[in-house]
Order: C-alpha cells, then structure tokens, then sequence
C-alpha cells in the first residue's frame, strides 16, 4: 500500500480516515473489512490524503512553546465550568439528553461523543472564540441524533448554526497551533 497507514479495526459501521500531526495515515475500519477492501479504500481517497499531507507539509515548523502543567489545570478547570453550561444551553433548544462531560487534553480532537452519550470535549477550547466553541459543543450534540457526518448531521448542526462553516474553518485554520504546544 502506497501510504503504509496504521490500521485499526472495531466494532465500527463506517470508515475513516485520520491524518496525524506527523503526517501519518490511520484509517479505522469495521471488523469485517478485508485488507484488500481497505487497500481499495485508501487508494479511492489518494486525492483527499495527498491534500491533506500538503497541508501538513506546508505548516510552520517554528517550534511550539508546550503548555506547562499548570496552564492546562488552569485551561481544565476554566473549561469544567464553561464547557457544561454551553452544553446545557445547546441540548435544551436541540432537545437531546445526554449523560456525562469529561475535560480532557487530546492531542487530535477538540471533542468526541460516545454511543453512551458521553461527550469529550479539548480544555483548549477555552482560547477559542466563543462562537468556535459553541461550533464544537453543537457539532457533539448533534452527533446524539446522527452518529456519523452525513447530509443529515449536517442539517442538524445548520438548524442550530447556520453560520457553523464559519467557524469551523476558523478551527481548522487556527486551531492546530493550540495543538501543537500540547
């Protein structure tokens, strides 16, 4: 295989791709995928992985200043209140219920959330703009009602955020330079 990706396979319905910082290719893949089906996969989407190691390529290589422990306590605690309310806020007018909010520092991802309704949420979300937070908070919510980033979850998100595409370009644009002091 051309790009020699890490490849994990789960209990998963979906395939997908991930570009790591390092430039390094994971695809995760459902159980039952073959290899050569994956193979096939990944050299359908050559376009999308070349583009996306471009950007990678062209990034400033500056080196970042890490965040010390006591920056990301600060992050942590400020994002444990800030973080739930926005949340709160978002599901009461999207009428979705879910279970528990953990603060973390991943390395990759500004939040996830769990077929248990958990969701995960980046402490670095507290230096974005609020608007790019509340894009995050909502983008998690709507995967309560849409586990996967179809037409339809997009639709979801846009009823709450018209503006989301917005923002989200912001995240892309800035939000590696956060990562890349954890």
């Amino acid at each position: 295989m051309k790009y020699n990706p890490d490849i994990i396979k789960s209990n998963r319905k979906t395939v997908s791709l991930e570009i790591r910082p390092d430039g390094k290719l994971t695809v995760r893949a459902p159980l039952r995928m073959s290899y050569s089906d994956i193979e096939k996969y990944v050299n359908s989407k050559s376009a999308w992985i070349e583009k996306a190691l471009e950007k990678f390529a062209n990034k400033d290589e500056t080196p970042a200043v890490p965040f010390t422990e006591e920056e990301l306590k600060k992050y942590t605690k400020a994002a444990e209140k800030i973080i739930p309310e926005r949340v709160k806020h978002y599901a009461e007018i999207m009428g979705v219920e879910y279970n528990r909010i953990t603060i973390r520092t991943p390395k990759t991802r500004w939040g996830s959330c769990s077929s248990k309704k958990n969701l995960n949420f980046s402490c670095l979300l507290v230096l974005m703009p609020e608007k790019v937070m509340d894009s995050v908070v909502v983008h998690e919510l709507c995967h309560l009602k849409e586990m996967n980033h179809s037409k339809r979850f997009y639709a979801e998100i846009y009823k709450v955020m018209p503006d989301y595409d917005e923002y989200d370009r912001w995240l892309k644009t800035n939000g590696g330079n956060y990562l890349r002091r954890l």
